[in-house]
């Protein structure tokens, strides 16, 4: 028996409903605001995400599903969407059709992780792209299209958390200072940031081992420079006229190499450590990087099977699509065609059939229709077919009547108003 790969999940059932529930509510969101989807390939280059992530990230270092295809090209399987997003704006010169360009996109990444809960090898995201505004007011559009999406979701235990990483020369210099401090200490960090000290010494930040070492390092906030400071106390004064409500932590870093300027992460108060669904902020620099003209940019993304457990703990109500609502059953060889009929004419008025294609009898095509949990069974029989009628009954309550064949439709519909 074949069993699937460890760090995956077959997605079915039950669960099912939560994933069209938030896929509905994540497109609406986008809607409403003005985005497009994007559908990327799940395979790129692999020097794509080594140029935009970062070659000393976690991710490019460890966490990359990369191999080579038959004509020996590096392939990777996509880690994260916002690269892939921009390669494709550049490739297929989106910006000739005017900017901002507000895409979003909905689908499985791939980081090889150790499997946890809410954490997969192959797990999938929502997230949007706002390319071409360098503006505060685009940075406050991107957090309050989260913080909407969250909430339309109906989660009310999650808190947004801010901060800002400034431009280019901020960081060199908070780097230094950061060289400096954790210089002193070197020798009783863990075995990681020994190494993240020379190759990204911010990543000390997020570290989950030393987090006592971090408090008392210096904060980014202190090295913004005059432009990076005001376009963050806009950005927060704003929000807090809008009434998001937000946190800041001068320590929040990003695990990737493209961010710079504000930066936000959204986190879930019952999901225990690892409590983050989703984060993001700018990228002004990266359509440059990837061949593309001066662009700044921003985004976020969050993930679909962390929302999925928060859902869960909040006991959040997700109603259960519309399927297998009417059971169409038959006896005897003249009936089959007439239940195919019938059953076509109920889905053509949009109503959820399904159709008994089994040789079996009677209390055989009930029990199996208990199992599906269908709401009503129309029995077709070659004794009833001699007067034109057909039985419809109600499998939770067992009521049933007869029916004549034109009336079917429209006694089914208000039994199922009903039920």
């Amino acid at each position: 028996m074949y069993k699937k790969i460890k760090g995956t999940e077959d997605i079915y059932g039950k669960d099912m409903k939560y994933w069209y529930y938030i896929e509905k509510i994540a497109r609406e969101t986008a809607r409403l605001y003005g985005y497009s989807e994007i559908r990327t390939p799940i395979f790129e280059q692999t020097e794509l995400f080594v140029r935009s992530v970062g070659k000393d990230t976690d991710i490019v270092q460890k966490e990359m599903y990369t191999f080579e295809d038959k004509g020996g090209r590096s392939i990777t399987l996509r880690p994260e969407g916002t690269a892939p997003t921009i390669r494709a704006f550049v490739e297929n010169s989106m910006v000739v059709t005017g900017l901002p360009k507000r895409l979003f996109y909905i689908g499985p990444m791939f980081r090889y992780e150790r499997p946890q809960l809410g954490r997969q090898r192959q797990f999938h995201q929502f997230g949007i792209e706002l390319i071409g505004s360098s503006s505060p007011m685009a940075d406050i559009e991107t957090i309050i299209i989260a913080d909407k999406f969250i909430k339309n979701l109906g989660l009310v235990d999650y808190k947004i958390i801010i901060n800002s990483l400034g431009c280019e020369r901020d960081r060199k210099k908070y780097r230094e200072a950061l060289k400096e401090y954790y210089g002193n200490i070197l020798d009783k960090v863990c075995d990681d940031c020994k190494k993240r000290y020379n190759t990204n010494v911010l990543r000390l930040l997020d570290c989950k081992v030393d987090v006592e070492y971090a408090k008392n390092a210096p904060k980014i906030i202190d090295y913004l420079c005059e432009n990076c400071k005001n376009h963050y106390e806009k950005t927060k004064e704003i929000l807090k006229e809008l009434d998001i409500k937000f946190e800041e932590n001068p320590r929040l870093v990003r695990g990737l190499d493209y961010y710079n300027g504000i930066i936000f992460e959204i986190h879930h108060g019952k999901l225990g450590a690892q409590s983050a669904v989703g984060g993001g902020g700018r990228y002004d620099k990266l359509v440059k990087e990837l061949g593309g003209p001066d662009t700044p940019s921003l985004g976020f993304a969050v993930g679909i099977e962390r929302l999925i457990i928060a859902l869960k703990n909040e006991n959040i109500p997700v109603e259960d699509f519309k399927n297998n609502e009417i059971f169409v059953a038959h006896l005897g060889e003249k009936a089959k065609l007439v239940a195919l009929e019938i059953s076509e004419e109920l889905r053509e008025n949009g109503i959820s059939v399904v159709f008994n294609t089994m040789e079996r009898g009677l209390s055989s095509q009930l029990k199996h229709a208990s199992r599906l949990k269908c709401k009503l069974c129309i029995i077709v029989g070659e004794n009833e077919l001699e007067r034109d009628v057909v039985i419809l009954r109600n499998l939770e309550t067992g009521d049933q009547v007869e029916i004549e064949r034109d009336f079917i439709v429209g006694t089914a519909k208000e039994w199922l108003e009903e039920s």
